[in-house]
Order: structure tokens, then sequence, then C-alpha cells
């Protein structure tokens, strides 16, 4: 490769430095009704990351949860928005949800950055920790919220329960693939290599062994199944994986999937008693 082709090349990444957090990132500020979750304030690089908590009837009642779930959401999501109702999705468990809001989302202090979403939801994980003491943690991910998920489960391997992901995107590969014919991979090439390292989801998926339940939506018109499959063969953990039958991007887990999910929770929790 020419010394004039390779300047070209640094020029175009350059210039398309930003564009995967324009293209990808849809942040909302405005006021959301938390339906009763309660707002805590993390420091993280000095600014304030934003967390919702809400604990199930039964966690009220004994006045302690005996489960935490760590909780990213998608893209155009907001923890504030389902903290509280996804406190009572765990069959009368003694449930505690941490939501977090990303950078510029919400309350978290901005601006809206890829490449500030995986140490935020490390820190996020960190907070709860000191929190939960030898009481496990889930980490559960949705969307682009899976990717995150993996960088935390990926980065303190001996300290989760296990993962919930929800259908999974692998972002480079999708941005390459789905988007790369059209424009001869002439901006679909430098806009993937401005994904973070740390949300590469099928690398992180190869480096952990905790269980994982897969929950993929069989028509899922944002991120296609084929993609899900993606970090599911690359997952290295043992792991379950509930169809969602006729299910979109983001239709709701409820039914029979809901039983589902709350089996294969008693799974995850199984594991980590015997570990």
């Amino acid at each position: 490769m020419t010394a004039g082709v390779l300047a070209i090349l640094c020029v175009i990444v350059v210039m398309f430095a930003s564009l995967p957090d324009q293209l990808i990132l849809f942040p909302t500020t405005n006021r959301v009704d938390s339906r009763g979750a309660v707002r805590k304030a993390v420091p993280c690089d000095n600014g304030e990351l934003e967390i919702w908590t809400a604990q199930s009837r039964r966690a009220q009642q004994q006045d302690r949860a005996d489960v935490f779930i760590l909780r990213f959401y998608g893209n155009a999501d907001r923890a504030d928005r389902w903290a509280a109702a996804e406190a009572e999705m765990w069959n009368d468990r003694a449930v505690e949800i941490w939501g977090m809001n990303y950078p510029g989302f919400g309350g978290s202090t901005g601006p809206a950055r890829l490449s500030k979403m995986g140490p935020s939801a490390v820190a996020a994980f960190d907070e709860l920790e000191r929190h939960a003491g030898d009481r496990p943690i889930v980490v559960y991910g949705a969307s682009i919220g899976a990717a995150a998920a993996l960088h935390v489960a990926a980065s303190r391997p001996a300290d989760i329960a296990g993962l919930i992901l929800h259908n999974p995107p692998p972002l480079r590969e999708m941005i390459l693939r789905r988007f790369g014919w059209w424009n001869l991979w002439l901006l679909a090439g430098p806009v993937a290599l401005q994904i973070p390292r740390n949300l590469d989801s099928i690398q992180n998926a190869r480096t952990i062994r905790a269980p994982a339940i897969f929950l993929l939506a069989e028509k899922d018109e944002v991120v296609p199944p084929r993609y899900h499959m993606l970090v599911l063969n690359a997952y290295a953990g043992e792991k379950r994986v509930i169809r969602l039958h006729g299910a979109y991007h983001n239709d709701p887990i409820e039914g029979a999937a809901l039983a589902d999910l709350n089996g294969a929770l008693d799974w995850i929790l199984a594991k980590r008693r015997s570990r």
C-alpha cells in the first residue's frame, strides 16, 4: 500500500471519527416518569452517572434483595422508564434492579459517546458490587446494552453470577456486512474502525465463562437474527437460548417466554451456588 493511499485512509478515519456516535446513538434528556424508581448518582469520569433502582414487592417486604440485576438498555431507551416495572418480572423474587443511563442519556453527564459506554458500565457494576456484598449480580443487556453487558462480564469475570443478552448486536460486523456494500465499504470501513474495542461483542463473548441466557427475537428487524448468531456461537460459557417466536426487536418479554426466562434465572443462580 502506497504512502498516498495510507494518507487518504488516515484522513477518512479522522473525518469520520465522531460519525459512529452520530449514526448509532440517539440520546434523550427529557424528563421521564420513573414510576417510583429511585435515582442514584455515581461519580464517573469527572461527571455523574445516573442509575435508577427499584425493588420488587418481595424485596420491599423483607427489606433486602436476594438478587441484583444490573440493566443496560437499548440505544433509544432509558433506565428511568423501565426499572420499576422490571422489578416485578421475576416471579415474586426479592430482586433489585439497577438500570444505568449511558453518558449523555437522561441525567448522566454527556456527551453521548460510544467510547464512554464501556467504562461507565464497569463503573456502574463496581458501585453495585460494593452495595451487593456477597449477593449475586446478573448483568442484563438489551440491543446495544448487550455490548455493554458483555464488556462488564469480560472485565469482571469472577464477580458476576451470569448474563442475560437480549438481541445482542455485533456492531462492527453489522456495519461492515449490512451497510458496507452500497458504499463499497469506503464509509462503512472507517465507521467500523471507530467502534471501541471494548464493545466488540464477539471478542468479549469468546473470553466469558459465566452462564448466559440469550433472548432472541425471531423477526428482529433492527439486529437481524443472523447477527445474533455470531455472538451466540462465539460465546464460550454455558448458554441457554430462549427463542422469541414471532417477536420483533422491541417486543416485550411476556407469557411463555417470561416463564422460560424465570426458569433460566434459576439455572444461573444454581450455577453460582455450585461455584
